[in-house]
């Protein structure tokens, strides 16, 4: 069973098994000729396979973690980069007034690119992400010189919820959903005491997590919402099926439903990030979308 499969688990053995035909007799019983799927690769990727099924798909990519693989720019991205930024920010006042460290936890999945951006536009001391494995003795000295550096005796980590520390696991629990996910978190708690041991200083440790995507979305989204809805509508009316909505390099675009499976979408460590010192390094904007991905 795949991700493009609709799973059901059997409580009694756990066993999975195919929805996909229930699914498109519900359809047909209901009498949907079309359907637009808005979510992440899990949704998108069954909606793809939907299409293959002979249902009319058009599908949008809807990810604060903008992580789909072929488009430049998923829903939620920019009002989750908003909130985050104003909520580092905020937290500069007991962490400066405590002369502690602050460990801020982001979701984003496997993806590090909310805690990058999120921690380039707050210009935090240091920036863990998922793509990189981390060295918490070098993550030690390092954040202990940031401290020693400011004035306020503080210094501040932004770290993805996917980041491991060197030779260490993924932070993860629960039971896995029908794709085989369980949830992410708890990483930031884990390095923000082992932070403490090891330099003497307290740490605040915050997890934003659904703060991150609480309440109306910022202007860009609603932008982005809206242009897409109108875009997919008008596949639709033109007969098309079996499309994605996209942004590429500026530009509304359709791509094939599957694009988002064809690949990851991942931080670029080589060109946005210095792994050495655990923060974003932007080599070179020139021809980068908007948000460096």
């Amino acid at each position: 069973m795949g991700s493009k499969n609709a799973l059901k688990t059997d409580a009694a053995n756990g066993d999975l098994f195919d929805c996909t035909p229930h699914v498109m007799a519900v359809v047909a019983t209901l009498g949907i000729d079309a359907l637009i799927a808005i979510g992440a690769d899990d949704t998108l990727s069954y909606a793809a396979h939907l299409h293959e099924q002979g249902l009319r798909v058009v599908s949008i990519p809807k990810t604060m973690d903008n992580d789909v693989f072929g488009t430049d720019y998923c829903i939620g991205f920019s009002t989750a980069i908003t909130r985050s930024v104003d909520a580092i920010t905020a937290l500069r006042t007991p962490t400066g007034s405590h002369e502690c460290i602050a460990v801020i936890e982001l979701f984003g999945r496997n993806s590090g690119q909310t805690a990058l951006i999120s921690g380039y536009l707050a210009d935090a001391d240091r920036t863990l992400i998922s793509e990189v494995p981390v060295d918490m003795y070098r993550l030690g000295d390092l954040i202990m010189a940031d401290r020693n550096r400011n004035p306020s005796h503080y210094a501040v980590v932004v770290l993805s919820e996917g980041c491991t520390i060197e030779g260490g696991e993924i932070f993860e629990g629960g039971e896995a959903d029908a794709y085989g996910h369980r949830k992410l978190g708890g990483i930031g708690q884990y390095m923000g005491d082992i932070l403490s041991r090891k330099t003497g200083v307290a740490t605040i440790n915050q997890s934003l997590a659904y703060m991150m995507r609480a309440g109306p979305p910022d202007s860009l989204d609603r932008m982005v919402a809206t242009n897409f809805a109108n875009l997919a509508m008008q596949q639709l009316e033109d007969g098309k099926s079996g499309v994605m909505m996209a942004l590429r390099n500026g530009n509304y675009t359709i791509v094939p439903a599957d694009t988002c499976v064809q690949g990851e979408k991942r931080v670029d460590v080589s060109e946005l990030y210095d792994a050495a010192n655990y923060r974003p390094s932007v080599r070179y904007a020139l021809d980068k979308p908007m948000f460096l991905y």
